[in-house]
């Protein structure tokens, strides 16, 4: 079980993950706004850019899941269970919970 100290270390960081990963979210939404047809590029350019559109759209999703990985480690971070591997149930190492504070599975179990 993680100490109260260890918790308010872990909430920090994850808030901090979170906010720079709201940041990087905002960039990608950007970039992956919709080319209007009466913007003159070039064929190829225009392929280009689509292609790099998509390549966005996918980081962008990453970018979500992640987010939503630290909400809900935030949420469970005031239970009893949380630090604990969901597949085998044993204690998660707490330096892969500071690194990776999403982490529901041991480095085993991953």
């Amino acid at each position: 079980m993680l100490t109260q100290e260890e918790k308010r270390d872990i909430q920090e960081r994850i808030n901090n993950k979170m906010s720079d990963l709201k940041e990087r979210i905002d960039e990608y939404k950007e970039l992956t706004k919709p080319i209007p047809p009466s913007e003159a590029i070039g064929r190829v350019s225009r392929m280009d850019a689509i292609n790099n559109r998509s390549v966005n759209e996918a980081a962008l999703i990453q970018l979500k899941n992640q987010v939503q990985g630290l909400e809900n480690a935030l949420k469970r971070l005031g239970e009893d269970k949380f630090g604990r591997c969901i597949s085998c149930g044993e204690k998660i190492p707490i330096g892969r919970i500071i690194i990776m504070p999403g982490a529901i599975r041991c480095v085993r179990c991953s």
